[in-house]
């Protein structure tokens, strides 16, 4: 990976760093975390998988073709904007779902740890916006 994000390619073939039957401890992993940004797929369900995102800033403007995507906060706060709709904020314990190719880039306000549902192996499209148009 040459950026501090992931290439479409890279994010969508993630593999699961647990397997079934496998207690996992969030708040011990996300502990592990230093890096400004990661974004690990923590275990797969079914066709879908549990990713846990650490990061501090914001990511680029990106949807999933073929995928809803729900974030659930579980430290810090988290702001998704939402092409020409504005823009939700959540805080610990708080969960939305972005609909399969709605346009998005998520903010984080200090360092926020969030859990992600998707289909396994989604399909990210990047977008360039004008931070006039974000708004």
């Amino acid at each position: 990976m040459n950026s501090r994000f992931p290439s479409a390619e890279e994010y969508s073939a993630q593999e699961a760093l647990y397997g079934s039957l496998t207690v996992v401890d969030v708040c011990a992993h996300q502990r592990t975390v230093n890096e400004p940004y990661r974004n690990d797929v923590l275990s797969n369900v079914n066709n879908d998988c549990m990713r846990m995102s650490v990061f501090e800033g914001e990511y680029r403007w990106h949807f999933h073709p073929d995928s809803d995507e729900l974030f659930l906060v579980v430290e810090g706060k988290l702001q998704i904007d939402i092409a020409d709709s504005g823009t939700v904020e959540l805080t610990q314990w708080q969960y939305v779902v972005v609909p399969a190719g709605t346009v998005h880039r998520t903010r984080a306000i200090g360092r926020t740890v969030n859990l992600t549902y998707e289909k396994q192996g989604a399909g990210t499209v990047f977008v360039d916006r004008n931070v006039d148009q974000a708004q």
